[in-house]
């Protein structure tokens, strides 16, 4: 039976998620703003215990879940696209670069560039302070810090969500990667239940890095402008920053987030540059070198390094373990953000990227700042050391006010840190929004007042925190909310794995029954088509109305035929005819039970008239009607064929997937939830 669908459902909010989350946000809010000493007690009373029980579990997740990315980046896996066959990148590679450098890490990396080396110089977590080998080490841990560990967990969910979004059209939700684990029931309270979670990790890591940014902000403002230092202010900046990133996040990725995060990654490269050129060039370049072969030397050991002898615990609240779990509430938002601006990338491309060019810039941007300060601190600037590991927030301007044109580069940082802060704020209101929403396509966003709503949210919950004990309270929160999303990560990562795993098998498979397959071609094509009709379509660029024929006069009929008789057979079939303009769409759904579904879809797709076509004059576009399965276009134009030879070809693809399903069923091990929505294939 041929019918239209139904129009697509609208975008509205997801309650559970939204109230669940919400509410436990805003009564953690005003808890810590009425009760600032109770709530600074309870925070460092819960980090001590999770330092103690858990701190070991970090440093074991942090590394299986590196791990477990470049497992999938490196194998056959690597070669699947984040989306349909036939998707490309939406953005360029340096735009891609730009924002997921400017979301993930921009305004942290300001705030420890110079404080977290001389903190490691001065005061390590073994050895003697203040001594070369100090010096040396003391710019690796920031290194490792912000390296490839950290951006490892934001791929992982990256290409989760995008793998299933972009490819199986699932909601860009974490309860997406749960499918192949849960199926449907994902739907109800454990999809709730996983949202809510990654909901309020985000928004306290989001707030920990807002918060940082405001006391820095705040200083840089003391420094230009003798503006105090107080609540009163950072609460004013806050309120400052929810504005501006209200406006950027209503202008979207494209017009917002987009040209602020390149604007971004120019200021610190000509901040980064002056460093640099008034600094001492030659040793900094040295540094640098010096710097990479030490972290790629000393990684291994110190990712799984616990200090089970001798256990700097302070050190490691403030330090690793803080950062870990500030990757790990970060990932949820990071990752969705990624997964945003990533489809039709391959898992590949994907994982190198997201691992490598951020961290380039990193390297040089700790290295060259950390060993200028270091160099300053050897050379006999003592008290300037004090005050950037006593002050973190003072640290960079400590270090600009001993070059000159201080009042300019201090401005800049100030300029750099206030669009970094606004990136992070808009992005994470982009990202909070959607995560309570259900959007009808994956590449909707929620309503801006939604999104507005989270920017004042993140705003709120960064003033209690700062309210309840500044930094220290911001850093603790985050490695106490870190804790429970890490669970979730590993059930992300068990999905994933089965769902790839599943489709390579499916390849598998169908290239087992290839041979089948062709020769059932080979004999209808020598049946049906002689040579001359073959060059006839193959030198064919059909207009709009030779496309409309084809689907109504071969297209629709074909697979009006197999519906029939697959219905006599008591198969549940339909067929859909889309209500796309000019030329709709044609399906074939044959459901399979508790199986993974059979689609088969012939989608046209306008291409420029090549200029040697041959009339083709007054046609500046072409139409291909190709054919799509679940997993995306299958490359090949079905425009010539007669009405039997697509039968044919309907029956090759169906008898493709059935070897598929008989092969899974024999193979132990290979079972996963496979969505097999119809629509994903609409995806152009």
């Amino acid at each position: 039976m041929t019918h239209h669908p139904h129009d697509a459902a609208r975008d509205r909010l997801n309650p559970v998620v939204f109230f669940g989350s919400a509410i436990c946000i805003l009564l953690f809010s005003f808890w810590g703003m009425a009760f600032t000493e109770q709530a600074n007690t309870v925070i460092f009373a819960v980090l001590k215990w999770i330092s103690n029980t858990f701190g070991w579990y970090y440093f074991l997740a942090a590394t299986l879940y590196l791990g477990f990315v470049l497992v999938i980046g490196f194998s056959r896996f690597g070669r699947i696209r984040l989306g349909p066959k036939h998707s490309r990148p939406e953005f360029s590679l340096l735009s891609w670069a730009a924002m997921l450098f400017a979301a993930g890490i921009g305004i942290d990396l300001l705030f420890f560039c110079v404080a977290e080396p001389v903190t490691q110089f001065l005061a390590p977590p073994s050895g003697e302070g203040g001594t070369l080998a100090a010096a040396r080490q003391a710019t690796v841990w920031g290194m490792f810090h912000y390296g490839v560990t950290g951006w490892g967990m934001y791929a992982l969910m990256g290409m989760a969500l995008a793998y299933f979004s972009y490819r199986y059209n699932l909601p860009l939700t974490i309860r997406s990667a749960l499918y192949p684990l849960f199926g449907k029931r994902v739907e109800g309270a454990i999809g709730h239940g996983v949202d809510i979670a990654a909901v309020i990790g985000t928004v306290f890591g989001i707030a920990t890095s807002l918060g940082i940014g405001v006391v820095q902000l705040n200083y840089g403002l003391t420094f230009l402008f003798d503006i105090p230092q107080s609540l009163l202010v950072q609460g004013g900046l806050i309120l400052l920053s929810v504005v501006l990133a209200t406006i950027s996040v209503i202008a979207g990725v494209e017009k917002g987030i987009r040209r602020l995060s390149e604007f971004n990654v120019l200021l610190a490269v000509i901040l980064l540059l002056f460093v640099l050129v008034e600094g001492r060039t030659t040793f900094l370049l040295n540094g640098l070198i010096l710097n990479i072969g030490d972290y790629v030397n000393r990684f291994m050991g110190m990712t799984m390094n616990t200090f089970a002898f001798d256990r700097p615990t302070g050190w490691l609240n403030s330090w690793t373990l803080f950062f870990w779990a500030w990757w790990i509430a970060w990932a949820p938002f990071v990752g969705l953000f990624l997964a945003r601006i990533s489809r039709g990338r391959t898992i590949r491309e994907f994982v190198i990227g997201t691992l490598i060019i951020p961290f380039i810039f990193t390297l040089m941007w700790i290295s060259i700042f950390g060993n200028s300060a270091i160099s300053m601190i050897l050379d006999g600037a003592a008290d300037f050391g004090q005050q950037a590991m006593n002050h973190p927030e003072q640290s960079i301007y400590a270090l600009l006010s001993q070059y000159p044109h201080v009042t300019w580069t201090a401005s800049l940082a100030t300029l750099l840190g206030m669009l970094f802060y606004v990136t992070s704020a808009d992005s994470g209101a982009l990202v909070l929004g959607n995560f309570t929403s259900k959007l009808s396509h994956v590449n909707n966003d929620a309503p801006t007042w939604l999104r507005i709503f989270w920017s004042v949210i993140i705003g709120l919950l960064t003033l209690a925190l700062l309210m309840a004990g500044g930094v220290s309270a911001l850093q603790s929160m985050v490695v106490i909310m870190g804790l429970p999303f890490s669970f979730v990560i590993f059930f992300v990562m068990t999905g994933l794995y089965k769902s790839l795993k599943e489709e390579a098998f499916k390849e598998d498979s169908y290239r087992a029954s290839l041979a089948g397959h062709l020769s059932s071609r080979t004999g209808s094509e020598r049946g049906a088509r002689s040579w001359r009709q073959r060059l006839n379509r193959a030198m064919s660029f059909p207009n709009t109305r030779q496309a409309q024929r084809f689907q109504q006069e071969i297209g629709r009929p074909a697979m009006e035929e197999v519906c029939a008789e697959l219905a006599l057979k008591g198969v549940s079939v339909e067929v859909i005819e889309g209500v796309d303009e000019p030329i709709p769409h044609l399906e074939l759904n044959v459901g399979l039970a508790e199986e993974q579904n059979f689609t088969y879809q012939i989608w046209p797709r306008a291409f420029s008239t090549p200029s040697f076509a041959v009339r083709a004059s007054s046609n500046t576009r072409y139409y291909r009607l190709e054919v799509y399965l679940l997993e995306g276009s299958q490359g090949y134009d079905l425009m010539g064929y007669s009405k039997e030879q697509v039968i044919e070809d309907i029956l090759d693809q169906y008898e493709r997937h059935l070897h598929f399903l008989h092969v899974s069923r024999e193979a132990p091990g290979t079972s996963a939830n496979i969505p097999d929505d119809p629509g994903v294939a609409a995806t152009q």
